[in-house]
């Protein structure tokens, strides 16, 4: 390592480096995976577009948590995807950082609108009066814009420091993805600062998000359990129970990938946890919140009566 002194100008992404059936069957499955997350989130996209019942905050907030989970599973998927299918792996050095960014950054926007989403419905159940002016729509789309600047901008530093180390010889990251993590660790000289850099970035992150999650949710159900009416308390649990589903499997993952005390080690269980929050949660969110929320099935009935009627009459015409 020490006699090699070229630079580093394309890395390669080993993924999940199996006999070429096994490639083919995964190539298979996450594929399906990555069109049934596109349909389920853009079938909740159009329902809140164009059922004016499904236009108030929080299905506002769905649906910029699902416009966003579109882009957070694009981001890694295709070229999962191409990389199954060639033996050629590579990815650019600005490629790979570019990936980095925009994955993570969009990681971060999706705990952000976690938060939105917990304050949200703290606001509904444990403020029912004051909610209407409190949560308008006009500051729920400011909440929204806030969510998608402010985790664009949390990782900008800590990439731009990677970005800035010298990387030669090695080149090889035994992932399917760019992680900061991984890239560090493939670095010329040692860079301590910066690798404790991020974990102060990953933890600050993930602890305060869970706990501000968590403090909502606790005043919630002790909210709920105050309720007489077993039909409201049903509802409400109903509604936050979506919720809850979605953050214990995306903060379940990423704690054990960023958190843990293993974390890294072995490779094969931080790839596979990493399909968790990046591949897994996308396709359960239209699930999820479709199969429990009355309202949402009512609306994706409607979308698709209404789509079904328009074929019909193309057809005729």
């Amino acid at each position: 390592m020490n006699n090699c002194s070229s630079s580093v100008s394309k890395f390669i992404l080993l993924g999940f480096p199996y006999a070429w059936e096994i490639q083919i069957l995964l190539f298979s499955i996450f594929s399906g995976t990555y069109i049934l997350t596109l349909i389920g989130n853009l079938c909740i996209i159009c329902a809140v577009r164009w059922d004016h019942q499904l236009q108030t905050p929080m299905y506002i907030l769905l649906a910029n948590f699902s416009f966003l989970e579109i882009w957070f599973i694009t981001s890694t998927v295709p070229t999962m995807l191409a990389n199954f299918l060639s033996e050629n792996t590579t990815i650019s050095f600005s490629g790979c950082f570019l990936q980095s960014y925009f994955f993570f950054s969009m990681g971060t926007t999706e705990t952000f609108f976690l938060s939105a989403m917990a304050f949200d419905r703290y606001l509904a159940i444990c403020r029912p009066l004051h909610y209407p002016t409190v949560m308008t729509v006009q500051r729920c789309i400011r909440i929204g814009a806030c969510c998608w600047v402010c985790g664009f901008l949390y990782f900008l530093l800590p990439v731009y420091l990677i970005s800035q180390l010298p990387f030669c010889c090695l080149n090889k990251i035994d992932h399917f993805l760019c992680d900061p993590d991984l890239l560090i660790k493939l670095s010329c000289v040692p860079a301590p600062t910066t690798e404790i850099l991020c974990a102060i970035y990953n933890s600050v992150l993930i602890f305060s998000t869970l706990l501000f999650i968590t403090s909502s949710y606790i005043l919630v159900i002790k909210a709920v359990l105050r309720v007489t009416s077993a039909e409201g308390g049903h509802k409400a649990f109903s509604t936050c129970g979506s919720h809850l589903a979605v953050v214990s499997l995306f903060y379940g993952s990423i704690m054990v990938v960023y958190v843990s005390p293993t974390a890294g080690n072995p490779a094969e269980i931080q790839k596979i946890m990493s399909l968790f929050y990046s591949v897994i949660t996308p396709l359960f969110n239209p699930l999820i919140y479709s199969l429990r929320n009355k309202e949402m099935k009512v609306a994706l009935r409607k979308l698709f009566r209404t789509l079904l009627f328009s074929q019909r009459h193309r057809r005729n015409v």
